[in-house]
């Protein structure tokens, strides 16, 4: 088990970027693969983003790729999640999830049930 908080969260105007952060507890935080997911109001829990243990692979949803960017820092238990060109369809709230798995393979990370371990969640709100 991990325990995970987000940080990083705030108001953007459009077109603007930001990083969030994901620190994470505990000593085997390298044989952890990563998800970012988000849920906007009214809507469901949606996948963004996912990397395996080692930062080597990675994977993102279609809405957000070529506009955001996770990578982790292993030896600081943390992972980021950078995010440029924001649009107002992103505003939701973002969480972090991890499960202990050091496959190469993210075929399965790109739903929340493959998940375990939860953050509390950070705010992202992308003003028109």
């Amino acid at each position: 088990q991990v325990q995970l908080v987000e940080s990083g969260g705030g108001l953007v105007q459009a077109g603007g970027s930001l990083r969030l952060s994901c620190a994470a507890s505990g000593r085997t935080f390298s044989s952890y693969a990563m998800g970012w997911f988000r849920q906007a109001p009214g809507k469901e829990r949606e996948f963004v983003a996912a990397i395996n243990w080692s930062g080597g692979n990675t994977n993102y949803a279609d809405p957000v790729k070529g506009r955001f960017t996770t990578s982790r820092d292993n030896a600081k238990n943390t992972v980021y999640l950078q995010m440029n060109s924001l649009k107002p369809e992103d505003t939701a709230v973002y969480y972090c999830a991890a499960v202990y798995y050091k496959g190469t393979s993210l075929g399965l990370l790109d739903h929340f049930a493959s998940y375990d371990n939860w953050g509390q969640g950070t705010q992202v709100t992308v003003s028109s």
